[in-house]
């Protein structure tokens, strides 16, 4: 029993263990035997999870699941919820639902549950982040939408996940790569030990750039992260040591204008004076220095 609930992941094996979110246990709370009870329900009836985070399902492994319920039928039972009179919506199980209608099965046996929309995004996300074929911009897309549609902070995420709060951060940071990037990884012509290489570089074109060295010279991800690592620090050596006089200005700027000044100068001689502030009315403030 312990091996099944780690397999289904935390969200989702509590749900199919509580009576209370079995709706056959509505009827007849009497009977225990009606909360473990499977129903037949028409597959018509039943609509795809909206929260499901699997986008691309493999043509493939869909089609030998497919003669594989043709031959045997359906080993393990779907999980729904009730939307109304004879309307289901899919909690898991949506490969053997789609791999049922290729097949042509007018009912699909099913366990019916109760949770609301928050819940079931949460559940979906569990079940489906245990999936060997789930790419990783599909656990990033997944993680993102705990973040947003359930408000839950990066240590409240990897504790529902169950992973490490940076494994969490690394899958996050894949969405800031260009779309191109974030298409390949996702197609597998591009690993996640690469994707990380190249986001070392932060700037798009660069990106890009390196993603198509990657592909035209077969790099490994070590000979990847060896290139970007030392051309991200390059261009930080490019960045000229302030001299005396001009450590001694950005401190005195620093202090009459109460915030961080930092002077960076570059080695043709040209750069930047940037002035941090902490919020709006320290904005103004410093501003104000400036009229005096």
């Amino acid at each position: 029993m312990v091996s099944k609930k780690n397999a289904l992941g935390k969200g989702l094996g509590a749900l199919l263990e509580n009576a209370k979110t079995d709706i056959t246990s509505k009827s007849q709370n009497s009977d225990p035997d009606q909360v473990k009870s499977i129903s037949r329900i028409n597959i018509f009836n039943i609509s795809p999870n909206p929260f499901q985070p699997r986008i691309d399902f493999e043509k493939e492994s869909l089609k030998e699941l497919s003669n594989s319920i043709k031959e045997h039928g359906i080993i393990q039972p779907i999980t729904v919820r009730k939307m109304g009179r004879d309307h289901f919506q899919i909690i898991s199980g949506e490969r053997r639902f789609q791999a049922a209608k290729i097949v042509g099965i007018s009912q699909i046996p099913a366990f019916i549950r109760i949770a609301d929309d928050k819940k079931m995004l949460e559940m979906a996300i569990v079940e489906n982040i245990q999936r060997k074929d789930l790419n990783a911009i599909e656990i990033g897309l997944s993680y993102q939408r705990l973040i947003d549609e359930c408000q839950l902070t990066h240590s409240e995420l990897s504790q529902k996940v169950s992973k490490d709060r940076s494994t969490v951060s690394n899958f996050l940071r894949l969405l800031k790569l260009p779309v191109e990037i974030q298409k390949a990884v996702r197609n597998g012509d591009l690993s996640m030990g690469h994707a990380r290489a190249i986001l070392s570089l932060g700037n798009d074109a660069d990106m890009i750039n390196a993603f198509k060295k990657i592909k035209n010279e077969q790099l490994s991800v070590r000979d990847a992260e060896k290139i970007f690592n030392g051309k991200t620090n390059s261009i930080k050596n490019r960045l000229k040591i302030l001299s005396n006089y001009e450590s001694r200005i950005q401190n005195d700027l620093s202090f009459q204008l109460k915030s961080k000044v930092i002077i960076k100068k570059k080695l043709k001689g040209n750069g930047q004076i940037v002035i941090h502030f902490k919020s709006q009315d320290h904005l103004n403030e410093i501003l104000d220095n400036f009229d005096q």
